[in-house]
């Protein structure tokens, strides 16, 4: 009787995994389609990954790690074997605790590695996401022998669609517009994908730059869930131009100069996993071209940076593909082809680490040992000062809190010789009590040291991004590279001070920082009406720098109690400083009654948008206003420019773009007439273009060298045409502004900026208006630059100023909202909108 029931049972299970075999549909039944032949919604593929969750209990756990600004959601699928699936969080515990990022020691249990495959950063690049429910069906095939032996040698992390927004906004409108059946001609309006396409997320940023800086939501939220997992392998599948064959590791040069032999020689290994399908199927591919490893803010770099092997592969296709569209060569590409390439090498990137996971394993602990016990570079501690620059320091150790990085005070008063970011060279210094010390004998050691180090090793000057970005120099801090360790020993505490006082004559909040911008963008809509020093001051034996905001009692008498309850709420929450003063009579400098204490007005704000403007620099700009000081403004559409009445407005923003079809000279005489009437200008980047030259615009680009060129100056090498372009470039180099601080756009700095230019175009200096920021013959101070851009960024014109009327016009060469990371030039950015012609 008992071997009969024994004999039951078992043929019982045999038969539930036979069902389940049956029941876990493929996506083509299970959403009743072929492949291929239309774009899956995003909330189709949230069905299907929940509906195979559902029905592999013991393979699958699915995460919602966050949602979009528009309310999708972000998942990520967990993968594994049933034996690995049933100790999943013994083995991402035992992950962390060997490489330090949490207490204890490892147990016993022998370690599989771990892969994240990320689809749809781009969400135009819409075969990503259409692939990811293939492959998550495939990996739970029980018949298929290739996905038992990658599960029994890995968790596997699935990423559907990183830009759920964004790929929506592409599938939805592409869905709309396409026929009973595809029109390949390239010409047909289904290719031709209208501003500003679906590659972005909801405020139009690029999440695959996002990765380190983490500005928007979705780098948050997924960021704070991959940490938690720390992957060995970290694959992110692309697209790209349509005539482009299938790209993948080995990756292009440069590389980073730490990226070690393991994670080099692992991007060969899985190249040749890579061509196996390409090659049997005679598909074209190419690697070891475009595509580098030095930005630290995609998801190649960041992982790899992070001791895991990061990989980009990109598919022929993007936003104009569609589901087939003809090429040069006579044939159509089809989404069918282009889910084929990512499903293979989805699978080829698997096998690759399941078949080296044991070394995978050993090597990515073995790198955190090494660079935490033995860090790379030649600096090994860094001194942040703090005193007067507290605000400053608050922003950039919230994000060292955010990566999870160690930091402290110095503690006692000592002398130390080190290289100073200010002064780009090796100086004594006095480390004082309160100063941050962090060093990189902790977890997560070279990461750090990417983000800090003054001058990145470029070795080759064509890269794919920017070539510098050193935080130190995008918070605006006064920091020192050290050769030897420096050992924190107190805990940093910078916390606000609000003077207490019953019923003060004003209210002053020095204007230092992006904490203080918002704090008066707060006020501002709270109802508090705000002045603002020309002028530093002094009173009741405090000295106060130019720019503080002054709050009086007089002028807020309406508010009663509520302006007091006001302040202090607001300087709280965001952590400002607030003094309180009895008295609006300066000791030195000018009384609060002054001419040169003036009434900031809370002013309307409008941008353009549309065809011709940059999809970031105009995202950029939002988000500021939308999310990050949380401020009305108004979008215009760039063909409602010229019927728009602008006396309803205050300032105007130019983001970077080409507005030659924009500015008409009817709409720029229309322009002057508002800025003459009062209006405020704000043009950035490479919309100065558009108003170098032009009458009434004090701006003019460099002369170009009109000295003949020699006949043999113009026997050009053919081959050498893509290095030769870039001596106009400078893909993101640091330079040093001089910043004239008597100047309202420039309240808030020291005399010296960093700004990390983008633009090679050099501009006079202004012979009529007010040179608030300028370079000198030698300000190149990290990052790559072409030397036909070096010359023109001599001695030019960087931010600008210039009275029209009883209006005025900025002029902002380099974008200090680039990316939303570079977080010294948002005060800046802030000067411009709400003080300069006050």
């Amino acid at each position: 009787m008992q071997k009969n029931t024994f004999i039951n049972f078992l043929f019982f299970l045999l038969l539930c995994g036979g069902l389940q075999a049956q029941i876990t549909q493929s996506p083509e039944e299970f959403l009743k389609f072929k492949k291929g032949e239309r774009f899956l919604r995003h909330h189709q593929v949230v069905s299907y990954y929940e509906y195979v969750a559902a029905q592999n209990p013991s393979q699958v756990k699915l995460i919602q790690y966050g949602a979009t600004n528009e309310g999708r959601p972000l998942l990520a699928a967990v993968v594994a074997s049933p034996e690995n699936f049933a100790a999943l969080e013994e083995i991402r515990t035992n992950n962390l605790k060997a490489i330090g990022l949490l207490d204890g020691k490892p147990t016993a249990r022998k370690q599989p590695a771990i892969a994240w495959m990320s689809y749809n950063v781009h969400g135009n690049e819409s075969c990503g996401t259409n692939t990811a429910p293939f492959v998550i069906h495939e990996l739970l095939n029980p018949n298929n022998a290739r996905s038992k032996a990658i599960l029994a040698n890995t968790v596997v992390i699935l990423d559907p669609s990183i830009n759920p927004d964004g790929y929506d906004r592409y599938a939805n409108w592409y869905n709309q517009k396409v026929g009973a059946k595809f029109n390949a001609n390239p010409a047909a309006l289904e290719h031709q994908e209208p501003w500003p396409g679906g590659r972005f997320n909801h405020y139009i940023f690029d999440l695959n730059r996002d990765w380190a800086w983490q500005v928007q939501k979705e780098s948050q939220e997924r960021m704070a869930l991959y940490r938690q997992w720390m992957p060995q392998l970290h694959a992110d599948f692309h697209e790209q131009g349509v005539e482009s064959p299938y790209y993948f590791s080995p990756a292009a040069k440069p590389y980073h100069e730490d990226i070690t032999a393991w994670q080099r020689e692992f991007q060969r290994i899985i190249g040749d996993y890579n061509k196996k399908d390409f090659d049997k199927n005679g598909w074209l591919y190419f690697s070891k071209e475009r595509f580098d490893l030095l930005y630290p803010s995609y998801g190649d770099t960041y992982p790899t940076y992070n001791g895991a092997f990061g990989m980009t592969y990109e598919q022929g296709g993007s936003g104009r593909a569609g589901l087939g569209i003809a090429k040069r060569d006579g044939d159509t590409l089809t989404l069918k082809q282009r889910i084929d390439h990512h499903f293979s090498t989805s699978f080829a990137c698997l096998d690759a680490i399941s078949a080296n996971s044991d070394k995978a394993v050993t090597e990515f602990y073995k790198f955190h040992e090494q660079t935490q016990k033995s860090p790379v570079g030649p600096y090994k501690s860094y001194v942040i000062k703090t005193k007067g620059e507290e605000a400053r320091v608050k922003e950039f150790l919230a994000y060292l809190d955010k990566e999870g990085f160690q930091y402290g005070t110095a503690g006692k008063d000592y002398l130390a010789n080190g290289y100073s970011y200010v002064e780009d060279k090796a100086v004594s210094f006095k480390i004082e009590p309160e100063d941050v010390v962090l060093n990189l004998y902790q977890p997560r050691s070279l990461f750090l040291k990417i983000l800090l180090e003054p001058k990145t090793m470029v070795e080759d000057s064509l890269t794919y991004d920017i070539t510098s970005w050193s935080l130190p120099y995008a918070y605006g801090l006064k920091a020192y590279a050290l050769k030897e360790k420096l050992t924190p020993n107190g805990k940093v505490n910078l916390a606000n001070s609000i003077t207490k006082a019953e019923r003060p004559y004003a209210y002053l909040a020095r204007w230092q920082s992006f904490a203080d911008l918002k704090f008066l963008s707060n006020i501002m809509q709270r109802g508090i009406k705000v002045r603002n020093a020309a002028k530093s001051f002094e009173i009741e034996n405090q000295t106060y720098p130019a720019g503080t905001l002054v709050i009086t009692r007089t002028g807020n008498e309406r508010l009663g109690d509520k302006f007091d309850q006001i302040l202090v709420e607001e300087a709280t929450k965001l952590q400002v400083n607030l003094g309180a003063v009895s008295t609006g009579m300066a000791s030195k400098g000018s009384d609060f009654g002054s001419e040169n204490v003036t009434y900031l007005k809370m002013p309307k704000i409008a941008t353009i948008a549309g065809e011709g403007i940059s999809t970031t620099g105009f995202g950029e700009v939002w988000h500021f206003f939308d999310q990050q000081i949380q401020y009305p403004l108004t979008v215009l559409g760039e063909n409602t420019l010229g019927n728009t009445n602008l006396a309803q407005f205050d300032v105007l923003i130019l983001a970077p773009g080409n507005y030659g079809k924009i500015l008409t000279d009817g709409t720029l005489n229309k322009i002057k007439d508002w800025i003459r009437a009062g209006g405020k200008l704000i043009a950035i980047e490479t919309s100065l273009k558009a108003l170098a030259g032009k009458d009434g615009f004090d701006l003019k680009t460099k002369e170009d060298d009109k000295k003949k060129e020699s006949d043999e100056s113009k026997l050009k090498i053919y081959g050498n045409a893509e290095r030769e372009s870039i001596s106009e470039d400078t893909p993101g180099s640091i330079y040093r502004v001089t910043l004239d601080t008597t100047h309202p756009l420039a309240f808030g700095y020291s005399n010296t900026y960093f700004s990390l230019v983008l633009e090679g175009t050099g501009y006079q200096y202004l012979s009529d208006g007010w040179n608030v920021g300028v370079t000198k013959s030698k300000d190149l101070v990290a990052g790559f630059a072409g030397v036909k851009a070096q010359e023109k960024l001599k001695n030019a014109l960087i931010f600008g100023a210039q009275e029209m009327g009883r209006g005025n016009i900025i002029y902002l060469a380099n974008n200090p909202l680039f990316r939303g990371f570079w977080q010294n030039g948002k005060l800046l950015f802030g000067n411009a909108v709400f003080v300069v012609g006050n």
